[in-house]
């Protein structure tokens, strides 16, 4: 997918930091990680830190054009709420699917949370 014939996906100029935040990922992430990884969500092949134009996403899956974000505190502040709407809204518009989740959910509730990704899997809504 290209917008302006500039790359989208995994822009060079940030794989640094795509390495670092893989590097430094919350417990939330690590574990869902270990959920999703390795096509065992039904089939279904995720990334984990890609970026989509100028940002950086938690775990995306392309067969399903659906990105997977998990927020902590640092999400829960006028700033932050306002930044992860522009981003939401810059991923739809390349006609992708954003699913959020705290990062307690992923955590405390991990089948809820695997079935609702699963929700969003094309036969399944």
């Amino acid at each position: 997918m290209r917008q302006n014939n500039k790359k989208i996906f995994n822009k060079k100029e940030l794989k640094p930091r795509r390495k670092e935040l893989r590097n430094n990922s919350t417990f939330a992430e690590v574990y869902l990680w270990q959920q999703i990884k390795g096509r065992k969500l039904d089939g279904r092949k995720f990334r984990r830190q890609t970026s989509i134009g100028p940002y950086i996403v938690d775990f995306y899956c392309p067969e399903e054009k659906l990105v997977i974000e998990l927020d902590g505190e640092v999400h829960f502040n006028e700033e932050a709420i306002k930044y992860d709407k522009e981003r939401t809204e810059f991923i739809e518009s390349l006609g992708l699917r954003v699913i959020r989740f705290e990062n307690n959910e992923v955590l405390k509730n991990t089948e809820y949370v695997l079935n609702k990704i699963k929700t969003y899997f094309k036969g399944n809504n």
